[in-house]
């Protein structure tokens, strides 16, 4: 294997380290680049936030699906501050790479290279690599080397932090799970907004691996369908007071399932211990909400009964549904990519109390349906009579 060592600090890691591994793995034909975490830089003593463990997951969550990216936590583990002729005598030994692996360096570090601990023996071990990080132009090494020539990235880790800080954009110059693990951990002084008055219930991670999941599984138009869905709930539920990540979710993952084969959709469905109606049978695509709500819960360990429920009934609806479920079954049937919608129910999303809403949506829903024959589930039918009869919904 032909393999090639990035080191740093990644504190946090970003797209400019990513790009510069990215380039040196495609003009020099490497087979895989190690990422190498310090636990303490001799160059960076000072952590300034970000503690092995923070590093090492953003470091995880931003080469994830790259199977030529990988992370060794050889100086996590030794702890101290490390040196890099260590590293490469055991990264030599454990990997056993097929020739001399390439060790990258920015050339801000590389004017400071004759003064690490056995710098003449690291340049016998390793190609050096000098990558370009404040200039163009080529730079005096007192070793053999090679020149990547990359684009300069005008980006440091110390903004990033001095962003978050100052409370100035920087979401989009680091991976989204990168993102995630800083926000959901409150890293480098980052001040997460106002509480709402019902606490969050689920992590944005959580949030963008359901929301891979769903863009895996399902079309693009069925995925543009999902994400509207999920925007229309977060507007939902900052109206009527609930969660709108909690919404947000739901409304993602309303649709999970759609796509499955109808044997797997109804094998995933049986698993809720509900009987499986005629018309289920007849038709198992109605199946699909069911199937979700199994599935969040055995694949993403989502044990949050509104969820749940509102990914179960977004299709039928059932009697005695929360508000949550009821946001979701709206937001299905009138978000704004979907065809057909009568202007008159989007507008009244803007003004109507929930019930009133919920039931003005499951109305036209039903005679949608009845209007092309289209069969109505017996659930769908007993929550319409309710309506009607004006008992709870």
């Amino acid at each position: 294997m032909k393999l090639a060592i990035l080191g740093g600090s990644f504190n946090p890691v970003h797209t400019g380290h990513l790009m510069l591994a990215d380039t040196a793995l495609t003009v020099f034909d490497y087979n895989q680049i190690i990422f190498i975490p310090a636990y303490q830089s001799p160059f960076k003593p000072d952590p300034q936030g970000g503690n092995p463990k923070d590093r090492l997951d953003m470091l995880a969550a931003a080469i994830a699906g790259n199977p030529q990216f990988t992370i060794d936590d050889v100086e996590i583990r030794r702890k101290g501050i490390s040196y890099t002729i260590d590293t490469i005598w055991e990264i030599i030994s454990r990997y056993n790479p097929s020739e001399k692996p390439g060790l990258i360096l920015g050339d801000d570090l590389a004017g400071d290279f004759p003064k690490w601990k056995k710098a003449e023996e690291i340049s016998k071990l390793a190609d050096i690599i000098i990558a370009r990080r404040i200039s163009a132009e080529e730079i005096m090494f007192p070793y053999p080397y090679k020149q990547l020539n990359n684009e300069i990235i005008e980006l440091s880790s110390a903004q990033i932090r001095d962003r978050i800080q100052n409370r100035r954009a920087w979401r989009y110059l680091v991976p989204e799970g990168v993102r995630h693990i800083i926000e959901d951990r409150g890293l480098y002084g980052y001040i997460p907004p106002p509480p709402s008055p019902n606490p969050p219930k689920v992590s944005q991670a959580l949030i963008a691996s359901i929301e891979h999941t769903v863009h895996s599984m399902v079309s693009s138009s069925r995925f543009v369908h999902s994400r509207n869905t999920a925007l229309l709930c977060w507007n939902l539920c900052v109206r009527f007071g609930l969660d709108p990540l909690t919404g947000y979710l739901a409304g993602i993952a309303h649709d999970i399932c759609k796509s499955l084969e109808d044997p797997e959709m109804t094998a995933l469905a049986e698993k809720d211990g509900e009987a499986i109606s005629k018309l289920e049978r007849k038709k198992p695509s109605l199946l699909h909400g069911r199937a979700g709500a199994v599935m969040l819960r055995e694949r993403f360990n989502i044990t949050n009964e509104a969820i749940l429920e509102a990914v179960r009934f977004h299709t039928s609806g059932a009697l005695d549904m929360g508000a949550l479920a009821k946001i979701v079954y709206i937001a299905d049937k009138i978000e704004i990519s979907r065809e057909g919608v009568e202007p008159a129910l989007r507008e009244l999303s803007a003004t109507a109390g929930l019930d009133q809403l919920f039931g003005a949506v499951l109305d036209n829903t039903v005679a949608y349906l009845k209007s092309q024959e289209i069969a109505v589930s017996e659930g769908t039918l007993r929550l319409l009579e309710a309506m009607h009869n004006g008992n709870s919904l």
